[in-house]
């Protein structure tokens, strides 16, 4: 409900002073403080000193608004003016008239938490509200007894009220005085309580240090040690693999269960040092991410090999379910194989009975990789599922291990972009779950990884432009095992980013992309002398082979496509390009044809050497782009090889890669670094992983 309390008019100029008189008291009678007081009567004042100087007068109206919430008292002062010019300026604070009207509106609405202003040809009217205290009692009493007072109230002479003004200004001026001496003294305070925290902080910043200090002595204490139990934990391992395989001769049973003993115990004991170690490169910052292209199913066929042979309970069932339309990963292959491998060895030590069934598939819209390890183990406790990740912690220790594969697991995921975490019913099993970035991308850096391309730089890229998933998946299965990789575009836009990065050997271009025109594009491409030269194949359901070529294609498909005709029409369009040589140069004849077929899904040409004097002979009739040179070789060795390479100005250039087998010392491993780019062992443990080396060593030589 609304009760009016009064309305004057402004006529004279005195009338102004009489709002203002009339303001205050009716704020007093609502039981508001001094100060308050003085807002709503100086507010008051501003605005009817306005309306009688600009539009010739108008009147004042007090209410008290029960129906508002909070109630509020309320006030109205309209005019019959032209209105307010500039109003939204002046609004802003930006706007100053001659005769100071902004300044009285931004003041007055500062005074105010209720504040409006409706203006136009006819007149203005301004709102203005202040919540009432809330020991005032709203109701028909109340209103009649403040009127009934006001009514009684005498009417003060314009000297009157100006000494009311100068009682407000000195109350006001009193009240700043007990402000300054208090923010005094909360600046002192705050001064003490920064002294306080400046103090903490160069405590803590010591502590942190002489921690940093600790940790980093751990970790190279932990990774020395590690290393020199390596030594002789090979020589262990070896010589009891020997023993079982009875190369010296029959063992007896007893004999042939205490080697086994002692192999499985080494076999542990190698277990925790690698964990150790990989705990010690994760704190100390120096795992790197080496990105490949590979599939899920390629990673889960690596998996099936090396886990079954773990699982030797007849009662638990080992299930890999196949990947539906999952594109190639560019990420590091290695580092996902060894935090599922840590996820399944946890599984089968904990499940004896049901199976173990591994996942993976697509979220976030396509740009992370799901995978999860199902068991129907005994499950974890749920105030468990987090302390499982935390280092050296074992919720289990019937089974035994490190309690460090978890720990360096998650930390594995962190560094791909991702996260580990676990679900489980205590009874039922557990599933854990690693979400991983399809395509790794480097902290700060966008999309390469460490300034190497996201592709195998040892193949031919081929931009293609797709919108089909399947049919993306379907033209990376045909350029797999040759020269030739996929770089995959979903649209035109995406392409147009990847080209910013990548110069392809060739285009793959579909013409019905959704709200894309790809005729376009093509058009684009050819008027653009920085990719004009690269040579664009259109693959598409249409037959418009004639505009295609006007447009500048170098070849037309029809889908479908087979990989014979996709193949001919790529390697007719690259012909031209230039065709790296790579010359090894090794005596060992089975070493050469392994390197061969390391490098037989490239674009370059072998040459090979199977001495250091044939090899001498070649880098200076091919000139190739690189040689990989043995250190082990009759009549001349790889040394004296490189030596002459070297003093030789025709092939000087020539980028050298050490590929040998031999424990060089650190004076040889020094002088071989000033002449040669890479030094690469010929051991590895597993094919794949000496074709990365190998690989790598290449990219690396070839800047």
């Amino acid at each position: 409900m609304k009760y009016s309390i009064l309305t004057l008019q402004i006529v004279y100029e005195e009338d102004v002073v009489y709002a203002r008189q009339r303001a205050r008291q009716i704020a007093q009678l609502c039981g508001f403080n001094q100060t308050e007081q003085i807002r709503i009567s100086t507010a008051v004042s501003e605005i009817a000193r306005n309306a009688y100087q600009y539009a010739g007068g108008g009147f004042v109206e007090f209410i008290i608004d029960a129906d508002a919430q909070p109630p509020i008292l309320a006030i109205f002062i309209k005019d019959k003016g032209k209105g307010i010019q500039h109003l939204e300026e002046v609004l802003k604070g930006n706007y100053r008239s001659e005769t100071g009207m902004g300044i009285g509106i931004i003041g007055t609405r500062k005074l105010m938490e209720f504040f409006t202003i409706d203006t136009s040809a006819n007149g203005t009217t301004v709102f203005m509200g202040k919540p009432l205290p809330l020991k005032l009692v709203i109701n028909q009493s109340t209103i009649d007894n403040i009127t009934q007072q006001l009514i009684q109230k005498v009417e003060a002479n314009p000297l009157e009220e100006l000494r009311s003004q100068n009682k407000e200004l000195i109350h006001a001026l009193d009240e700043l005085h007990n402000k300054q001496e208090e923010l005094g003294r909360l600046n002192k305070e705050l001064e003490e309580t920064n002294r306080g925290v400046l103090a903490l902080y160069s405590e803590l910043s010591e502590k942190a240090v002489s921690l940093s200090k600790t940790n980093e002595l751990k970790t190279k204490f932990i990774s020395n040690m590690s290393h020199e139990f390596k030594t002789p934990l090979n020589a262990i391992l070896s010589l009891s693999r020997i023993l079982l395989d009875k190369v010296d001769g029959d063992l007896t049973a007893e004999q042939e269960k205490q080697v086994r003993f002692i192999k499985q115990a080494a076999e542990n004991l190698n277990t925790l040092i690698n964990d150790l170690l990989d705990l010690a490169k994760i704190e100390s910052g120096k795992v790197t991410v080496n990105t490949t292209q590979f599939t899920v199913e390629d990673l889960f066929s690596g998996l099936r090999g090396i886990i079954r042979p773990l699982l030797t309970n007849p009662d638990v069932a080992l299930i890999f379910e196949e990947p539906v339309n999952m594109p190639p990963l560019m990420t590091d292959d290695g580092k996902i194989s060894q935090i599922l491998r840590n996820l399944l060895s946890n599984a089968i030590k904990f499940t004896e009975k049901g199976e173990i069934r591994v996942t993976a598939r697509l979220v976030n819209e396509g740009r992370d990789v799901l995978f999860a390890v199902t068991d129907t183990g005994i499950g974890i406790l749920e105030q468990d599922l987090e302390k499982i990740f935390d280092e050296y912690i074992q919720v289990s220790k019937k089974k035994g291990g490190t309690g460090l594969g978890l720990s360096i697991s998650r930390n594995l995921a962190k560094l791909l972009g991702g996260e580990l975490w676990a679900e489980s019913t205590v009874g039922k099993g557990s599933t854990f779950y690693c979400r991983i970035p399809v395509v790794y991308s480097a902290p700060n850096a966008q999309p390469q990884v460490e300034g190497k391309p996201l592709y195998d730089a040892t193949r031919l890229p081929v931009l293609i432009i797709e919108d089909d998933e399947v049919t993306r998946m379907l033209y990376s299965k045909y350029l797999k095992n040759t020269g030739m990789q996929m770089i995959p575009a979903a649209s035109i836009r995406e392409a147009k980013v990847l080209l910013k990065s990548v110069k392809p050997a060739a285009i793959i271009l579909d013409i019905l992309l959704p709200n894309e025109d790809a005729w376009q594009f093509l058009a684009e491409l050819k008027s653009n002398t920085v990719y004009q030269s690269i040579p664009v194949i259109c693959a598409t359901v249409i037959d418009e082979q004639d505009k295609g070529f006007m447009l500048g294609a170098s070849d037309y498909m029809v889908k479908p496509v087979d990989r014979n005709t996709l193949l001919q029409k790529l390697n007719t369009v690259t012909k031209d390009r230039p065709v790296k040589k790579i010359l090894i140069i090794d005596d060992d004849e089975i070493a050469r044809y392994v390197f061969k077929g390391y490098l037989s899904d490239t674009h370059f040409t072998v040459i090979e050497a199977v001495n250091g004097v044939e090899g001498l002979k070649k880098a200076m009739d091919e000139k190739p782009d690189v040689i990989f040179l043995d250190l082990i070789m009759p009549q001349m060795s790889g040394f004296e090889v490189l030596e002459q390479l070297k003093a030789n100005p025709q092939t000087a250039l020539i980028p050298v890669i050490i590929l040998s087998s031999k424990l060089l010392s650190e004076e040889e491993r020094t002088g071989l670094a000033q002449q040669a780019v890479a030094i690469v062992s010929k051991e590895a443990p597993s094919r794949d992983a000496a074709i990365a080396k190998i690989k790598n060593a290449v990219v690396k030589a070839l800047g």
